[in-house]
């Protein structure tokens, strides 16, 4: 089986959002949480770090995107983000951490990613059970 041309294009549009918002984020990791209405962090290389991890898997996401069912594993780790991602941020809203306006990363990261994701998945994993 190969892979479909709409799996191709998640994985070109999750690596090109990826490196834009992690570049983003390394380049200026106070405005975040400026436009959040959130204290500014103390050490922002760690949000810069962030910005830069974002960025690295973008560059996987570009690489799995000529093939996606052959390249699952790196489908699968961002899966995994994707959804603990929400899971950490519910859990920082809860705890007062985060502001419900910073929650707009996470449909934008996140969110909108999951359902393609765990598509492509299946569809590795059907592929492999032939």
């Amino acid at each position: 089986m190969t892979s479909k041309p709409w799996m191709c294009a998640v994985l070109y549009l999750a690596g090109v959002y990826n490196i834009t918002w992690g570049t983003i984020v390394a380049l200026f990791p106070n405005e975040l949480f400026l436009l959040a209405g959130m204290e500014v962090p103390k050490y922002p290389a760690l949000f810069q770090c962030i910005g830069m991890m974002i960025a690295v898997f973008g560059a996987a996401y570009l690489a799995a995107g000529h093939n996606p069912i052959r390249h699952w594993p790196i489908v699968f780790a961002g899966l995994l983000g994707r959804i603990l991602g929400p899971i950490g941020f519910a859990y920082g809203l809860m705890e007062g951490t985060f502001t419900l306006k910073a929650g707009i990363t996470i449909l934008t990261n996140d969110l909108i990613w999951i359902i393609p994701f765990a598509m492509i998945l299946w569809a590795a994993y059907r592929h492999a059970k032939q």
